[in-house]
């Protein structure tokens, strides 16, 4: 039986929409191939094994991610306020779904998956974001006080900790339950502080006549 791409990435697709929803643990094949509707055959026949499904559908993953992170940067129609925020967008909305339940089972039992997305995600999104931010200095966009490097450890911070279970862990549950908030909610407020910050315009004034 010939294989066809379009069935691969669509066995691709459902695994990781069913990982990013129950987790690598509580997924199996029999539900993978239950919600496309296939044999449990077929989906063997185009990957072995759970282990390598998952590696196929995050390396679909970040390879999206990478094309869509690169075209925005290299649309010459786009103002760098656009470019940044959709950059950010992105990044935030391929990552989001990654829930904490998933996070808990990759570092668990296939550590060396999240290795990898995690590398990926350090080398690939953040630099070129950095690449971004460098541009916007040099264009007199960004404050030429701000240190690159620190807006993408602020930016990182908020991508890997704010639905890491064990990062969440070291503060009162009054405070993560006053979030409130879905993950890709949360991108966007970290993304809003970033381009904003959290003084009033009036503060902001009083803030700058005191520095």
């Amino acid at each position: 039986m010939n294989k066809s791409k379009k069935v691969e990435e669509n066995i691709m697709e459902m695994a990781n929409k069913l990982f990013f929803q129950n987790g690598y643990k509580n997924t199996t094949m029999d539900d993978i191939s239950k919600k496309l509707g296939m044999s449990k055959k077929t989906v063997y026949m185009y990957f072995p094994g759970k282990l390598e499904l998952l590696e196929a559908s995050f390396n679909l993953l970040r390879t999206r991610l990478s094309i869509k992170v690169e075209t925005i940067l290299q649309d010459d129609n786009l103002s760098f306020l656009m470019k940044l925020k959709s950059m950010l967008s992105a990044i935030a909305s391929d990552l989001a779904p990654i829930n904490p339940q998933l996070i808990s089972d990759l570092r668990e039992q296939v550590p060396e998956v999240w290795a990898a997305l995690e590398d990926y995600i350090r080398t690939s999104a953040y630099l070129r974001f950095q690449r971004l931010v460098q541009y916007g200095i040099d264009q007199g966009l960004v404050s030429s006080k701000v240190n690159k490097s620190m807006v993408v450890l602020i930016y990182a911070s908020a991508i890997q900790n704010l639905i890491d279970p064990k990062f969440l862990g070291q503060f009162p549950a009054e405070m993560i339950d006053g979030l409130e908030l879905k993950p890709a909610n949360i991108y966007d407020q970290a993304i809003s502080i970033i381009f904003e910050g959290i003084l009033t315009d009036e503060a902001k004034k009083e803030y700058t006549s005191q520095v």
